[in-house]
């Protein structure tokens, strides 16, 4: 008789995931919720500067930003250089308790997320596969035509 294979084992819509948030016990939660939702592997950073570092080693399915981090008040910063990177970037989730302070061009880039959001909310953020900024869209909107 055959056991059913965990999600942990077996789903990996998420892929590898990137998290940039300054609080240890938001992120450890956040981490915590990926692996638990399939994530193979999920890297944690507190900084902007840690997370281009980490960028630069690897390349992550996913990115989940804190908008405002200690060290820059503008955490979307790491999310327009991701954009720049090439091909297939990694898919953006903003955490942030302030949404309204995200300029609106930055915002078209991923999903926003306000604090507090349930772990139903980040799974389904971090697992959606389509992309939802700009590009997304003109490319939608020219392929309905």
């Amino acid at each position: 008789m055959s056991s059913q294979p965990s999600p942990k084992d077996t789903d990996h819509r998420i892929g590898t995931a990137l998290v940039v948030e300054d609080d240890p016990l938001l992120a450890l939660s956040i981490e915590d919720i990926l692996l638990g939702a399939g994530s193979p592997k999920v890297t944690v950073c507190s900084s902007t500067q840690q997370a281009v570092a980490a960028l630069d080693k690897e390349k992550p399915d996913v990115l989940v930003l804190d908008v405002h981090l200690v060290d820059r008040d503008d955490g979307w910063a790491v999310a327009e250089l991701v954009k720049e990177l090439g091909p297939n970037p990694p898919r953006i989730v903003f955490s942030t308790g302030n949404p309204e302070a995200i300029p609106e061009s930055v915002a078209e880039l991923g999903t926003v997320l306000t604090k507090p959001y349930a772990p139903e909310a980040l799974i389904a953020a971090t697992s959606n596969t389509r992309r939802t900024g700009l590009f997304a869209r003109l490319k939608g909107a020219i392929s309905h035509d």
